[in-house]
């Protein structure tokens, strides 16, 4: 790990415009701040569609190895809709988590999941363009590396399903941090930042185990955690 921490790395990093992108897209909400005035509740909600994005590149992915190998073919027969059960449960816990969080309870959409991203895409103006972004920039990285580059023949259908589960985690941290320091300061708009902050520092580490990664000729462990920008 200590050519992780080679300061060198985030120069090497950011010479791939690839990397550019990913940080530009991680600073957007900024934008919407600034234009839109969104405040936590959009902000949030954002997110949580993007681990909604995160998913799909996930089944994308999944499917990938199915080139493979014919073991890995029949695999993904299960593999995929216990995924989609899975996560998609997870992902729906984790959206009215949020939704009861932000003050609105059910009344501004229903309790099943068709409603919550209802919600969601309708918590902030512009939200569709961002989510849009996001996506954008995933369908890249997926064909720029794991189409292009070939990562799909060395990748593990049982690592590539689970891989999406850490970030989700490391969200809800996020958001609850946010939350308490907005309560504690009084002041709704450090929570935010703070947000954006932690989901950009995020984005950095991601691009910097992407790069790491390829100079490691495809460890499985960076693999991993790069998955999910």
């Amino acid at each position: 790990m200590k050519r992780f921490f080679d300061p060198e790395l985030v120069l090497r990093t950011y010479r791939n415009p690839l990397a550019w992108l990913v940080l530009t897209v991680d600073l957007l909400p900024i934008l919407a701040i600034v234009i839109y005035g969104w405040g936590a509740v959009p902000l949030v909600a954002l997110y949580w569609l993007e681990n909604l994005v995160i998913g799909v590149m996930t089944i994308l992915r999944m499917i990938g190895t199915g080139f493979t190998s014919l073991l890995n073919l029949a695999g993904l027969v299960f593999i995929i809709p216990f995924f989609i059960f899975h996560y998609g449960m997870f992902c729906y816990g984790h959206g009215l988590f949020i939704r009861s969080m932000s003050g609105k309870g059910m009344s501004s959409g229903g309790e099943d999941p068709l409603g919550l991203v209802q919600w969601a895409l309708g918590s902030g103006q512009g939200m569709a363009w961002f989510v849009g972004a996001i996506l954008a920039v995933n369908l890249m990285l997926y064909v720029s590396d794991y189409i292009l580059k070939g990562e799909f023949r060395d990748a593990d259908l049982g690592s590539e399903m689970f891989a999406p589960y850490g970030r989700i985690v490391t969200l809800h941290v996020a958001i609850i941090l946010g939350a308490f320091l907005a309560i504690g300061l009084g002041q709704p708009l450090l929570g935010v930042l703070l947000l954006i902050i932690l989901r950009v520092v995020f984005g950095v580490i991601v691009s910097m185990l992407r790069q790491f990664k390829r100079e490691a000729g495809g460890d499985r462990t960076a693999d991993a955690l790069a998955q999910g920008v």
